[in-house]
């Protein structure tokens, strides 16, 4: 069975613990297989000092019709660059109907780029969202901002820093990679306890 790739978008000091729970969810899934990309194929190291090797370069990758998901982490990286090699990528993939999940900065990447304008969506800290996108002039979605762990809309998942377990939930929740009943299991485990 030829399993579908889930691409989790590296940049440089990438949060590694925000997409965590996500990658070894789908990872454990039949149906997936997580990959790398980036910008180009040097190993990015996350902020928690991982270096993680790159399996793809934007450039190359050709391959959307096996593509189920982008997931993008946050970073340090996101208020420094614009990134649109990236936001050209994101775009393609959407064209094609696949989901794109952001959270902690990455959100704030998709809202530059104006991929949030006319769908609900969260981020971190409301205020903190829009100083970083008070001089944007790509960003026009401020009244569909809600303050929330996560949010699906429009083929989008959007949460802040501290969901890292709800973006997991809506991940698995999107891709189908067990029943409601079991994700919903999982994720009451972890955020709750044994």
């Amino acid at each position: 069975m030829n399993k579908k790739e889930v691409l989790l978008l590296l940049t440089d000091h990438w949060a590694d613990w925000e997409a965590c729970h996500a990658i070894v969810g789908i990872s454990f899934s039949e149906l997936y297989v997580v990959k790398t990309i980036s910008t180009d194929k040097n190993p990015k190291v996350s902020i928690g000092g991982l270096r993680t090797e790159v399996d793809y370069s934007i450039e190359d990758y050709k391959n959307f019709d096996n593509l189920a998901m982008v997931i993008l982490t946050g970073g340090f990286s996101w208020g420094e660059h614009r990134y649109d090699e990236i936001a050209y990528f994101v775009r393609k993939a959407n064209e094609q109907n696949v989901p794109i999940a952001a959270i902690c900065g990455a959100t704030i990447f998709l809202a530059k780029h104006g991929f949030l304008d006319k769908i609900k969506h969260t981020g971190d800290d409301a205020e903190y969202f829009q100083e970083m996108l008070e001089n944007e002039e790509g960003y026009k979605g401020h009244e569909h901002f809600s303050v929330a762990q996560v949010i699906n809309d429009g083929g989008f998942i959007t949460a802040n820093e501290t969901a890292s377990l709800e973006f997991a939930r809506e991940i698995f929740r999107v891709l189908k990679t067990d029943t409601d009943e079991e994700i919903n299991s999982w994720y009451e485990k972890h955020k709750r306890g044994l």
